[in-house]
């Protein structure tokens, strides 16, 4: 297999990106022409979706509960007390790079205030503001004066870099994040033959909003692991910056990811870093940083790491908010298709599958169950993405229209009640959300009415809608854009 793929990387390349689109559009549209051919299995097919759909809605209720009390905890717990036993840790120093485009000032501002109201002492933190070129010099260059004017006493260093597309370079935060990250370890770190082995880099979007004990339980966690050049650090990464201002169906989808980012903290098994997350400099200089010729970049670092580690790499959970913006815009349509657009891209990580399945087979020195798990996982998640909302919203309503013959059956008239059921039993795992999302997300502002805010949990009714608009199209169209060969652009979700 691995001479094979060598031989034929190319072609493997292609069908290896048509896969996904393949296999997601016949899962969806196997109940319609199976209900003539196979109706018995289109049934039974539908009901093992719901069954599934019930047991996963099960887990992240229980799973957001778990979470939910850790980080209330730690939210409390004295960090720093423990980070003061270990004898070295004024040596560890906190790189935190910024990739930003365009993004207001009051935005970076933010974001950098929340790192200057850390706990453990700000001269060990040391943001990078990472810009692009292609922003235009005069407002480049007027945030940076003053940002570095208003911060550069209260870090231990306040950098930034300019970056420059390259050559085979695509446009993202990979290909900016590496440059910033490159460039301090040779004008910093190297330059300053500090030793790499005490520093960590935190991935951090532009709105991104750090708790006060962040970096303090980072600290500890690096610290106290053995294992720290192998890991990669999570927070819990929620959509409440402002989850107020914004519709009620996007209002929906985002108080959804919050939670099931919540959840996933607790599954360690399956945990892999995404959009705000910490790994030590050391193992990201080993592994020949992030690619820059990938859009996706936060599976595709801890699979390149993963790979090139020869296995081993884990994601270690830090049970605190990290609160970022969910996309928004000045007018109700222009915040659905910033959504959109937001989603598009992240299902678009489906383009990293290719290049993992064909390392699952070219790599010799990772363990099988552990790459074989991971490789599950992915491909678990990824191909079923835009899947899952047609199986479990349409169900069998319209294939049993299209063959009424077959819904006068006894198992036609079964399935369908059976499953009914089954989705209002998972009402009750939808109230557990409910009340941990009104436990984490930011209290009330004053402009917002009392009566909205009781109103909120009948929003939930947008479900379908929102789950059709914000999951299943967005799904469904990076897996076909990738099958046809039509590669999107990287698009900055817009901020205001």
């Amino acid at each position: 297999m691995r001479n094979f793929i060598e031989k034929h990387d190319k072609q493997i390349q292609r069908l290896l990106e048509i896969l996904p689109g393949f296999v997601s559009w016949n899962l969806i549209l196997f109940p319609y022409w199976g209900i003539f051919v196979m109706p018995n299995v289109v049934a039974f097919y539908v009901l093992a979706f719901i069954i599934y759909w019930f047991y996963q809605s099960f887990q992240i209720a229980v799973n957001a509960i778990v979470s939910n009390t850790r980080i209330q905890a730690a939210k409390i717990y004295d960090w720093m007390g423990d980070v003061k036993g270990f004898p070295d840790w004024k040596k560890v120093k906190h790189v935190v790079i910024i990739p930003t485009y365009k993004e207001p000032l009051h935005i970076l501002e933010r974001t950098l205030d929340s790192l200057a109201k850390q706990e453990l002492p700000t001269s060990q933190i040391i943001p990078v503001l990472a810009m692009e070129e292609k922003e235009p010099a005069a407002d480049r260059d007027a945030k940076w004066k003053s940002l570095e004017k208003r911060y550069k006493n209260v870090f231990g260093h306040f950098f930034r870099t300019v970056h420059k597309l390259e050559q085979g370079e695509v446009v993202g935060k990979a290909s900016n994040e590496k440059y910033a990250a490159v460039w301090m370890k040779k004008n910093y770190i190297d330059a300053n033959k500090l030793n790499i082995d005490y520093f960590t880099v935190t991935s951090c979007d532009a709105d991104h909003k750090f708790h006060s004990k962040h970096f303090a339980c980072l600290t500890y966690k690096f610290l106290d692991d053995p294992n720290r050049y192998k890991m990669f650090w999570q927070p819990s990464v929620m959509f409440y910056n402002n989850i107020w201002e914004i519709p009620a169906i996007s209002r929906v989808s985002n108080t959804l990811m919050s939670i099931n980012n919540l959840s996933q903290l607790v599954r360690k098994d399956k945990l892999i870093n995404t959009q705000n997350y910490a790994l030590s400099f050391k193992l990201l200089d080993s592994v020949g940083y992030w690619d820059a010729d990938k859009i996706p970049e936060d599976w595709g670092i801890f699979f390149k790491a993963f790979y090139k580690s020869g296995g081993g790499v884990e994601v270690e959970p830090i049970y605190l908010p990290l609160f970022a913006d969910a996309a928004q815009s000045e007018s109700f349509w222009k915040t659905i298709k910033n959504q959109y657009q937001q989603l598009q891209r992240w299902a678009w990580g489906v383009s990293d599958d290719p290049w993992i399945i064909k390392s699952y087979f070219l790599t010799r020195n990772v363990p099988f169950w552990d790459k074989t798990m991971r490789l599950i996982q992915v491909l678990w998640s990824h191909f079923l993405w835009p899947v899952n909302w047609f199986i479990i919203s349409v169900g069998l309503t319209i294939p049993t229209l299209l063959n009424p013959a077959f819904g006068r059956t006894a198992l036609g008239y079964t399935i369908p009640k059976l499953s009914s059921l089954i989705l209002t039993l998972a009402l009750v795992f939808l109230m557990i959300m409910v009340i941990i999302d009104n436990i984490q997300k930011p209290p009330r502002p004053k402009n917002v009415s009392l009566i909205r805010k009781i109103l909120t949990p009948f929003e939930f009714i947008l479900m379908p809608i929102a789950g059709f608009i914000f999951t299943a199209l967005p799904g469904l169209d990076a897996h076909t854009r990738l099958m046809l060969g039509k590669y999107i652009e990287y698009k900055v979700t817009e901020k205001v």
